[in-house]
């Protein structure tokens, strides 16, 4: 076996999608999650305090969208053991399936490609970089690489891509409107338009990523 295909076969469907390497995803992005809510925590409280109670919803941007993920593999995982066949799979769990994994994928990219630029970005204005900063980063750029890596082995339809969109775009306009986006190291605060403007650019850039391989990969499945 050649190296090409040895490399390859660590994105296959066979490895990618085996019980060991979803239950091995699962723990990471459950005990991800748990961390990212335990990172807003201060946030949220704040929110809670200060401003409307439904707000505290679009506080956590991260940790939603992995906890998102984490269901997405929860499936893969029933998929695994019980074998679905179209004649067994029901039109009302399928269109729910299909907007938990749109949600997955679009707002595990959207943020974890955001994040990482945001502390790139604080550490070219001078923020200097912690151990913290560096987890963060590999942490978020791994959501962003799962994303793309497994959207090829949910059942994702317009329908689902559709209410994801709904839900960056509408978790942004919340965000920068109500002043409940993520807190940014303080560097940052200054160029506070320009990381809107970038930020609602991310979610345009994010849509069209992720339209474009539908179409090339999903508009003929059910």
């Amino acid at each position: 076996m050649n190296s090409s295909v040895q490399l390859a076969f660590f994105w296959s469907k066979a490895f990618l999608t085996s019980r060991r390497m979803l239950w091995l995803l699962f723990w990471v992005n459950l005990l991800g999650t748990i961390y990212g809510y335990e990172w807003y925590w201060n946030q949220m409280q704040e929110t809670v305090a200060d401003k409307p109670l439904w707000l505290v919803v679009f506080v956590p941007d991260s940790p939603t969208a992995s906890f998102f993920f984490t269901l997405t593999l929860v499936y893969l995982l029933i998929d695994s053991y019980i074998k679905p066949t179209i004649h067994n799979r029901n039109k009302a769990a399928d269109l729910l399936r299909s907007i938990v994994e749109g949600l997955a994928v679009m707002a595990s990219f959207k943020y974890g490609i955001w994040a990482v630029a945001i502390i790139l970005l604080a550490a070219f204005k001078g923020e200097p970089m912690n151990w913290q900063d560096w987890m963060l980063s590999i942490s978020h750029g791994g959501m962003a690489i799962e994303a793309l890596l497994f959207l090829r082995f949910f059942r994702i339809g317009w329908i689902g891509l559709g209410i994801a969109a709904l839900w960056i775009f509408g978790n942004d306009y919340i965000d920068y409107y109500y002043a409940v986006f993520p807190w940014l190291p303080d560097v940052l605060y200054p160029i506070l338009d320009s990381v809107q403007n970038a930020t609602i650019g991310l979610s345009i850039c994010t849509c069209v990523l992720f339209g474009s391989l539908y179409v090339i990969h999903f508009k003929n499945r059910v």
